[in-house]
């Protein structure tokens, strides 16, 4: 059986509220042994949720921007250089089976809509890039699956809710 892969979305700068959230929620994603996958850069909610899983002792995968190993975040247990620039979300979104995002810009904001045009369950922490965006980008037909959660510990939550869904 494959392992869980939990995708970690967010800006490469953030406040100290995001990346504490995002370092709790990597811990939290180690401690249920799911894999933690992101951006892989070595700054924000990146390596944020990078340190938070290493230091509890989880799996973390970085899929990078560009394709040098040397721009990777500490912790990295695997390190996936592209060299596709932002075309690397799509990696992000498609390896994972639950995606959350914290708070970032347009490269996080392009990683929700993928997740909804893609149909990855997807858990916002502490972030509302509101409605009429999340629906506009959601696949007409399709039931998107997306829930706004106020910290680390309701984000996991979700995510456990969507994978017991998914019969995972």
């Amino acid at each position: 059986m494959s392992r869980t892969v939990i995708g970690v979305m967010g800006g490469s700068s953030a406040d100290a509220h995001t990346l504490a959230g995002a370092r709790e929620l990597g811990r939290l994603i180690a401690e249920r042994g799911w894999v933690l996958l992101s951006g892989g850069r070595p700054t924000g909610v990146m390596q944020a949720s990078v340190s938070g899983a290493h230091e509890a002792g989880g799996l973390t995968v970085g899929v990078l921007f560009d394709d040098d190993r040397a721009q990777a975040a500490a912790g990295l247990d695997i390190v996936i250089p592209t060299g596709f620039g932002a075309g690397r979300n799509v990696i992000n979104i498609l390896a994972s089976d639950v995606v959350v995002a914290c708070r970032g810009n347009g490269g996080t904001l392009s990683e929700i809509a993928l997740a909804l045009r893609f149909g990855r369950p997807l858990v916002l922490l502490d972030f509302d890039p509101g409605r009429d965006f999340l629906d506009a980008c959601s696949v007409e037909g399709s039931e998107s699956q997306w829930a706004i959660a106020p910290d680390a510990a309701s984000a996991v939550a979700q995510v456990s809710i969507y994978l017991a869904a998914m019969g995972r």
